[in-house]
């Protein structure tokens, strides 16, 4: 059975820096891409970021360039979100996911299965 845990989520202060963890098992991690997703309440779910097989491919929604890194270490199965200059706008709860799908796909539909989320919290 594939699982995907999520953990490094909390409360920040704005400008701040977090870097979430997804540990995945059951079956082997680095023939799927990986992806990160949140939700922020009343909203849809949305895309963040996303990593190819080998790592040397990522893609990220523009709200989150150039302050969030998604990075993957495929011998211990996780990927990483690396989030540096916090803004209250960012708080959500964060997923990651996995693909089996060609290219950098950015839909939640493209993804299966889903991890139960970390909540990521920046105060103003």
């Amino acid at each position: 059975q594939v699982q995907l845990v999520e953990s490094g989520g909390g409360l920040v202060q704005a400008g701040g820096s977090l870097r979430l963890s997804c540990v995945a098992s059951g079956r082997t991690f680095s023939t799927y891409l990986m992806g990160w997703f949140r939700q922020a309440p009343g909203k849809e779910r949305e895309f963040v970021a996303v990593i190819s097989r080998t790592g040397s491919r990522t893609l990220y929604t523009d709200s989150v360039k150039g302050r969030f890194t998604i990075s993957r270490d495929n011998a211990k199965s996780t990927v990483y979100l690396q989030m540096n200059s916090l803004k209250p706008e960012d708080t959500a709860v964060y997923y990651c996911a996995q693909s089996g799908r060609v290219g950098l796909p950015t839909i939640p539909h493209a993804f299966d299965p889903w991890g139960q989320g970390t909540q990521v919290t920046v105060s103003s």
